[in-house]
């Protein structure tokens, strides 16, 4: 099958490519280009780059033309600039949407986020809900995956905590109470995805998933410091602190170590996704535990955070 996937650079998008490839199937790679992380992902095997964002409908199309279905991982955590979330989300997937029935594609599958939902005063959580509802209402058949805290190789999680630890081994935990996650394997989401994007075994709904093992996300911070070989010293910190930081580092980091729409995220924990959502099959069900040996094969090179991950270093494409 051929499968388009925007987004297709980014984390969860080049994990989906390189699994799709390795079955056989063709991939169209869509992204913008600017994420040069992964830059072997271009010239992977039986996949076609176009360096496209999701605002030309018709470019759309045209990258469309011949494929099975559409993969929709693209998104944002922050804005850069005021209405982002409204544009790349809501606006971006309603040109998905419409490219996919001018090309024929008869199968869509998004990547959301477990606690997207409306009316919540979070522009992030509410962009997210907005884009599934575009979803649902398309006429294609659809799947929506509204995934909880992902990692592996390549992430924001482990490799920021990793750079964190190798610059100071300290942690402000998000508020004062404990909150909770359930740490998703990327294995197992693209698992998830392909049946999506392959298949109508789960068409037309709307599936929540976390991992298996739910924990404090002291703990969770506390087991990639002992695998860092850095244990951190993880001390609370009022929700106040952590909204402020985040607004600075959005202002000053190429990836934030922590973004506004992150700390809200974390604030809610992962206990409940939002709405009503349908049950996944058995084999489909996350089984990956957060081990020591899954947290070592996400790792980065360990090294400190250095003038390189600072938004005045980065380099414009």
């Amino acid at each position: 099958m051929k499968i388009a996937i925007t987004g297709g650079t980014g984390f969860v998008g080049r994990h989906l490519a390189r699994s799709l490839s390795d079955s056989g199937h063709q991939v169209v790679l869509i992204a913008r280009g600017l994420d040069d992380r992964d830059a072997q992902i271009r010239q992977l095997k039986n996949a076609q780059f176009i360096p496209i964002g999701t605002s030309d409908e018709d470019k759309l199309a045209d990258a469309f033309a011949g494929c099975d279905a559409v993969a929709h991982c693209a998104g944002i955590n922050r804005e850069l600039n005021k209405g982002d979330y409204q544009r790349i989300h809501v606006e971006g997937t309603q040109k998905v949407v419409n490219a996919a029935r001018k090309a024929g594609v008869k199968r869509i599958a998004l990547m959301s986020f477990f606690r997207a939902r409306a009316n919540c005063g979070s522009l992030y959580h509410e962009s997210k809900y907005q884009a599934e509802e575009v979803v649902r209402n398309s006429g294609l058949e659809y799947t929506i995956v509204k995934a909880g805290m992902v990692y592996g190789l390549g992430d924001h999680m482990l490799d920021h905590l990793s750079h964190c630890f190798h610059t100071i081994p300290l942690f402000g935990l998000v508020g004062l109470r404990d909150t909770f996650v359930a740490p998703l394997a990327v294995e197992d989401l693209i698992k998830i995805l392909q049946e999506a994007v392959l298949t109508s075994e789960l068409a037309n709904k709307t599936i929540a998933v976390v991992g298996p093992e739910r924990m404090s996300l002291r703990d969770a911070v506390m087991r990639v410091g002992r695998v860092v070989g850095k244990p951190p010293i993880a001390f609370p910190m009022p929700l106040a602190f952590h909204y402020g930081f985040a607004h600075v580092l959005e202002a000053t980091m190429k990836i934030p170590l922590i973004s506004i729409a992150q700390v809200r995220i974390l604030e809610e924990g992962f206990d409940q996704p939002a709405g009503e959502c349908d049950q996944l099959p058995d084999h489909l069900r996350p089984q990956t535990s957060f081990t020591a040996s899954q947290i070592q094969k996400g790792l980065p090179e360990p090294k400190p955070f250095g003038s390189d991950s600072l938004r005045l270093r980065c380099k414009r494409v």
